[in-house]
């Protein structure tokens, strides 16, 4: 019995396996523990000491408690129910099996649910216009699809159609750049040094403190370039237009062409300084006998543009050949003046854009979305960002024959009187007491020029422009824009006070080009 117990006691005693692992588990124990660290964190406050770390020195460490994990609810179908028993936990459960339906009934349903599909599908696209040539579809010869005929980017059918247009619109640009690009190209002016030679350059003690300057100032008789714009090929033989600042006192013309190796010397035609406009040619190469065409830009209609239209400028701005930007046009109409050394250029009817414009797009085309010429870029605010001018075709159209065949063209006529205004309101208290006046309003007389409408109607300085017409003037701006919404040859009657006394002058406006054109010629008279 004993032997029986025995041998029952020796079945439960583990294998010398099991006790073999449960003394490594014991010397593992023994073992120091180590940690790692991540930058400044530490795992233990005893960490630079890892050799007093063992299991014995964590047995003081308050116990953790361990939650019991909560039983699984038992999944229903873990085992196969009786015939006539539900399975456990399922009854909360219910799987609804679908009823059979005929196969003719399964056929006429998809048939009807496909047909409403589809009709609905052909009545938004009639809606929308989507396969239909309406006047939400492209234009003919468009790179883009315009949203209506007029431009202003709504539709008839739905107002909605417009959103999806100009997404579309911004992937055009690279089309009409790749067409556009070859016709446009660079202009570089060239003058010759005109500086003389100074015995001061040749003296040592000039030499050591101006060296530099006279190492950069060019020699004289060599080329030195003036000026350096952009313009654009509108004839296949090779006539350019560009702005006149562009080539203005050059010398000598050079255009780049793209795909061409080397420069084309240009010839100026004709160039009006009023308009900002010349007219360059430049001779096709001929290769075997056949000449060579240039690729032309097409002149667009500028007075069809709408405000908020799409416009891409290209240019050589800062002498980066062919750069593109886009913007919108911004307003229309728009007068600006620029005071030159050489005179004042008034513009009118310009265009406005925020496509940058920068020194170099001077003459460069400024495109609408059909890839046509709509303006020639000419000036920017330097005081602004994102306001641009260009000179609209209408405009240029009207006289680039004329430039072609160096035909000069008629000045637009000026009304003026010939003399210099200025404000009664900018006067101290003592002159006005002295012009003898109640109020300081008006504009007064500080000069009047010998030959003009005002000298020979006896308008004299110092006298006090108060109305004209009738109608009161404030100050000598007030005076010049009623001046010139008038027309040369009208008779106008002005009220001025002079001494203290008031009385009336009536002066006739003449033309201001007229004037100056007969003073050069009895100065050019005199010289000879």
């Amino acid at each position: 019995m004993e032997d029986n117990k025995k041998d029952y006691s020796d079945f439960f005693k583990p294998s010398s396996d099991e006790q073999n692992r449960d003394r490594e588990e014991e010397n593992k124990q023994d073992r120091p523990s180590y940690y790692y660290s991540y930058g400044p964190y530490k795992s233990s406050p005893q960490e630079e000491h890892p050799q007093e770390h063992s299991a014995s020195s964590y047995s003081s460490a308050e116990p953790v408690e361990v939650t019991a994990p909560r039983p699984l609810r038992p999944y229903p179908y873990a085992q196969e129910p009786a015939a006539n028993q539900q399975p456990a936990g399922s009854r909360n459960w219910q799987v609804n099996e679908p009823k059979k339906r005929s196969s003719a009934k399964g056929m006429f349903a998809a048939f009807m649910a496909g047909a409403l599909v589809v009709s609905s599908l052909m009545f938004a696209s009639d809606r929308m216009n989507l396969f239909s040539g309406g006047s939400t579809g492209a234009t003919s010869g468009s790179p883009v699809a315009a949203a209506t005929s007029n431009g202003t980017g709504s539709s008839s059918g739905s107002g909605n159609v417009a959103a999806a247009y100009d997404i579309t619109r911004p992937g055009s640009v690279s089309t009409i750049v790749q067409q556009s690009s070859p016709a446009v190209v660079k202009i570089e002016s060239y003058v010759t040094s005109k500086r003389s030679s100074s015995s001061l350059y040749n003296d040592p003690f000039f030499r050591y403190f101006f060296g530099d300057q006279q190492e950069q100032q060019p020699k004289a008789g060599t080329k030195q370039q003036s000026g350096m714009g952009t313009g654009f090929i509108f004839e296949k033989s090779g006539y350019i237009i560009t702005n006149q600042h562009v080539i203005e006192g050059a010398e000598e013309i050079q255009v780049t062409v793209e795909g061409y190796e080397k420069p084309f010397t240009a010839k100026l035609l004709g160039n009006s300084f009023d308009l900002d406009l010349a007219v360059l040619k430049i001779e096709p190469l001929t290769e075997n006998g056949t000449t060579k065409d240039f690729s032309i830009l097409p002149i667009g209609d500028s007075s069809s543009m709408q405000i908020g239209d799409w416009v891409v400028a290209i240019g050589n701005p800062y002498g980066f050949e062919h750069t593109v930007t886009v913007g919108v046009l911004s307003a229309k109409e728009r007068e600006i003046s620029i005071q030159e050394t050489s005179g004042t250029r008034n513009y009118k009817h310009l265009l406005q854009t925020d496509a940058s414009i920068n020194p170099g797009n001077s003459g460069g085309p400024l495109l609408n979305m059909n890839g046509e010429v709509v303006g020639i870029n000419t000036a920017v605010n330097a005081e602004a960002q994102g306001i641009g001018f260009a000179i609209p075709t209408s405009t240029i159209s009207e006289v680039i024959d004329s430039l072609k065949n160096n035909v000069e063209i008629p000045k637009e006529p000026i009304p003026f009187i010939g003399a210099t205004l200025a404000n009664v309101a900018d006067l101290d208290a003592q002159s006005v007491k002295e012009l003898q006046l109640d109020k300081a309003e008006g504009a007064y007389v500080q000069d009047v020029v010998i030959g003009t409408p005002a000298f020979k109607s006896g308008l004299k300085k110092y006298d006090v422009v108060t109305s004209m017409d009738g109608s009161p003037i404030t100050n000598s701006s007030d005076m010049v824009s009623k001046i010139q919404a008038k027309k040369v040859g009208d008779k106008i009657s002005f009220g001025i006070i002079r001494d203290g006394k008031a009385m009336t002058i009536e002066i006739t406006l003449a033309d201001k080009n007229e004037y100056l054109k007969q003073q050069q010629q009895q100065q050019q008279q005199q010289q000879r």
